[in-house]
């Protein structure tokens, strides 16, 4: 199964910190094709850039290629299914996440409740 991790899990499971089993579970089956949003290094790096967490983009992208994950980068038509999603989450990074999740039929992986309103295609991890 195609996989798309979202930005917390991702550097949960990077940091070697604990995340829920069912994530780790789907994370180390080496059956499922794992995928990073570049949305998610943008979130990252912003957030380096503003001094809320400490992370290096460049070694996070060295260290998502070492663990297996592919990259996915930003479409068009995921920025346009934006504008399709119900405003069930505010959270711009998550909607672009859950709208990729959407136009590529690839399950996004989260441990965020909030947005399992999204549907089926949302696994929530707890």
């Amino acid at each position: 199964m195609r996989l798309l991790v979202d930005t917390h899990l991702l550097l949960w499971w990077l940091a070697d910190r604990s995340i829920p089993e069912l994530a780790a579970e789907l994370i180390r089956d080496p059956a499922n094709r794992l995928f990073a949003s570049a949305a998610s290094l943008w979130e990252v790096s912003l957030k380096a850039s503003l001094g809320k967490i400490e992370v290096t983009p460049g070694a996070l992208v060295q260290a998502l290629a070492k663990e297996g994950f592919e990259p996915l980068a930003v479409s068009w038509e995921h920025a346009v299914r934006i504008a399709e999603l119900p405003m069930h989450h505010r959270d711009p990074f998550d909607r672009l996440l859950v709208a990729q999740s959407l136009a590529e039929s690839m399950p996004l992986l989260t441990s965020n409740r909030a947005l399992a309103a999204y549907g089926p295609m949302v696994m929530v991890a707890v």
